[in-house]
Parts: structure tokens; sequence; C-alpha cells
């Protein structure tokens, strides 16, 4: 179970997922050792160079005159390649905006799969998650820089991508449960776990949405994050009163 501090058996995916690490052997205290990234040939190369291109297009036209007003047909044209090819990169129009999030989708497994020695792994998502938060990474919805807001309005802002994006939340789902020992247990437990990391997000993006800064929202965001983890050990009991 996710409470337990004994390493759960298998790995994830491999995954390329953001904060992989720089091959750097330097560690930071109080973080696990990072792996460096494995090989990558020429042929993969392309088609990641190939992926960023069409959709950094893709997002440049929907920001600019919104998501279900551009055609596939014309993401195509404009990166220069054939509708046909672009759904061999792309299966669905949505997953043009939602490419971006597929590096994360095995981050809490690999966060559970590296964590330090002795440390459990809701120990290790939390610590992992409020590093996010200092760092002001994207994916925990505390970051005000002026095109990640757009972009996190363009997706937010249209139903189609917010469903679409549960797709990509199930995998993450799935590939922590399997990084927690594969079972119903931790199926339910990892569950819980994408749901609350998804409302955290969401949750920050909405007050800087609203107009807040990043560093107003900071330490609420660190206080909600910590209630939630609290949470997660306890499970619904009523807690005690301070």
């Amino acid at each position: 179970m996710v409470m337990s501090g004994e390493k759960a058996g298998g790995e994830p995916g491999s995954g390329s997922g953001s904060g992989s690490g720089s091959g750097s052997d330097v560690r930071t205290p109080g973080r696990a050792p990072e792996r460096p990234p494995a090989p990558v040939g020429l042929r993969e190369r392309k088609k990641r160079l190939t992926y960023q291109a069409v959709s950094d297009a893709a997002i440049a036209m929907f920001l600019e005159r919104g998501f279900d007003k551009v055609s596939v047909a014309e993401v195509a044209a404009a990166a220069d390649i054939s509708k046909p090819t672009l759904f061999r990169y792309f299966p669905a129009k949505e997953d043009l905006v939602l490419h971006r999030f597929a590096d994360h989708e095995d981050e809490s497994a690999r966060v559970v799969a590296e964590r330090l020695p002795g440390e459990g792994p809701l120990e290790a998502l939390r610590r992992h998650f409020l590093d996010g938060l200092d760092r002001r990474d994207p994916v925990t919805g505390l970051c005000d820089v002026p095109e990640v807001l757009e972009f996190h309005r363009l997706l937010y802002g249209t139903p189609s991508l917010v469903a679409r994006m549960y797709a990509y939340q199930g995998r993450a789902e799935a590939a922590l449960a399997r990084a927690l020992g594969g079972g119903l247990p931790e199926r339910l437990a990892a569950g819980q776990i994408i749901a609350v990391l998804r409302i955290l997000a969401l949750e920050n993006w909405r007050r800087i949405d609203a107009g807040e800064s990043a560093d107003r929202v900071h330490a609420p965001a660190v206080r909600a994050a910590e209630q939630a983890f609290v949470q997660l050990r306890t499970g619904l009991e009523p807690q005690p009163r301070r």
C-alpha cells in the first residue's frame, strides 16, 4: 500500500518525463538521485522535433482563433505536412494541445520508483509536489508566466480538451498503480493521489487566473498541499480540532 516504506516492485514505463535529469551526478540534498537520460537515436530525435513543431504551430493557431475554429487541415498546412501524416503523430485533434502533458504521464510513477531509501511513496510524492510549487512548475498550476496562463485558459476553456485530458490522467493513474504494486489497494490509492494532484493544480490555476500572483498564492498552495497529503494518509475521518 501507499503508506508503506518498502520499495514497490517493478519499474514504471519508460516515458521521457519532465524533470528526468540532465545527466549530472550532482545530488541535491533531500532529493533522490536522478537517472541520466537514455541515448536517443537520430530517428527518434527527428520524430520528437516534428511532434514539437506541429504541436507548437497548432497551439499558436488555437490561441489566436480558438480551438474549435481551427481545422486539422489548416494545422497540417501550416506545419507543411499532409493530414494523414498529422494523424499518424496525433490520433485526435485534442492531442495537438495535450501532447505537452505526455511527458508527465509517468511522473508520479517515477517519483515513487526513484524515492529515497526508507522513504514512503506518499512522502516522496508530497516532497515532489512541494518542490514543484517552489519551482513554479506549470504542472502544479502555480505559474503566472503569460504564455502558460494563455495555454491553461485554452485548455480549461475548451470542454473537449478537458474531456480528453482525463485519458492522459487515466494513464498516469495506471502507471502509478503499477509502481505501487499493481493490486486493487494500489489502484485505489493511485486514483486518489492523481485526483488530489489534479484538484490542487486546478485550484492554484483558478486563483492565478483570477488575478493573484504566483508568489501570493504560494503559501496557501503549500498549506493546501500539506492538508491534502494528510487527508490521503488518514482517509475521510474527521481531524481533531487544534
